[in-house]
């Protein structure tokens, strides 16, 4: 006899579950030459918030884990990538519009990068932080920590490279992050959220939101207990000014990290291009500490 295939619900990723969206809407996703994938679950402000909830709640013990255990923990997310990988490039192929072969490519770049920002975690420290000369018997020593909560608006157009390139560097320096995914190519972003789930990634830490840019961004950007934002996803989204984003970020002083400008329109960076430190020292605070020195 044959049998019906299990089909997948695509849900979002808020503490750790898979909750499907308190709105109830859900919206279709459909291929680069617009064959029908699935059906996406459409985020709202109430799925903000509760994200936010969430990852103010999980900001404590993930921040205060070391640097070193944080990067044990990336390195099992690309293991687990790794395990993945079929179902990714398949994705991501289906969602860019790329051969199988330049699929494969961007999945096995995506993997590289999560294994390099894993590698800093415990360096951060020593290259952004410093022992500062001053005129008095004291040390004086600066120390970057985690600014807290991080609303990302992940790209549009790089589905899985330009997501881990997001998301990687945020949660590498000890913040937590609330992500809206790219509106019509959400499903890598989806599948990445069960390798989360399966990585000792503490839950709360990602929330994954899949919804129209549009519609959250605002409630993001001007939401009072987060406090930073990454507003490159911005470039390429429908109906979002990304002016509009930075002015309601204003209200609580957040960090912005402002999109990659062309002639002042937003477009996508290079992802392919070695990240630096721009984005971990982004989203980074500086902590001077004084201490007298002893006889």
């Amino acid at each position: 006899m044959s049998r019906l295939d299990v089909r997948k619900t695509y849900k979002l990723y808020i503490g750790g579950k898979f909750p499907r969206s308190e709105s109830g809407r859900s919206y279709e996703v459909v291929s680069a030459t617009g064959e029908f994938l699935a059906n996406a679950a459409m985020g709202s402000r109430k799925d903000v918030r509760d994200a936010v909830v969430a990852a103010r709640g999980a900001l404590a013990g993930w921040s205060g884990t070391t640097a070193y255990n944080r990067g044990q923990v990336l390195y099992r997310v690309a293991e687990v990538l790794e395990g993945r990988r079929a179902q990714f490039a398949l994705e991501v192929a289906s969602s860019e519009g790329l051969s199988a072969r330049a699929a494969n490519a961007v999945v096995d770049a995506a993997i590289d990068r999560v294994v390099w920002y894993a590698g800093w975690t415990d360096k951060i420290a020593q290259v952004l932080g410093n022992l500062n000369p001053v005129a008095g018997p004291f040390f004086n020593v600066s120390a970057p920590e985690p600014t807290g909560v991080v609303g990302i608006l992940a790209p549009q157009s790089s589905s899985l490279l330009g997501l881990v390139s997001v998301i990687a560097p945020v949660i590498a320096s000890g913040n937590t992050a609330v992500v809206v995914t790219s509106a019509s190519r959400p499903l890598p972003a989806v599948t990445l959220s069960e390798v989360l789930a399966t990585s000792d990634v503490p839950g709360g830490v990602v929330n994954i939101i899949t919804a129209q840019t549009a519609e959250v961004a605002t409630w993001l950007a001007a939401h009072r207990d987060v406090n930073a934002i990454d507003l490159t996803g911005v470039a390429g989204a429908d109906g979002v000014d990304w002016a509009a984003l930075e002015a309601e970020a204003a209200g609580n002083l957040k960090r912005v990290h402002r999109p990659t400008l062309l002639d002042g329109v937003p477009v996508e960076p290079d992802w392919t291009a070695d990240p630096g430190l721009t984005r971990i020292r982004a989203f980074v605070e500086t902590k001077t500490v004084w201490h007298p020195k002893g006889l």
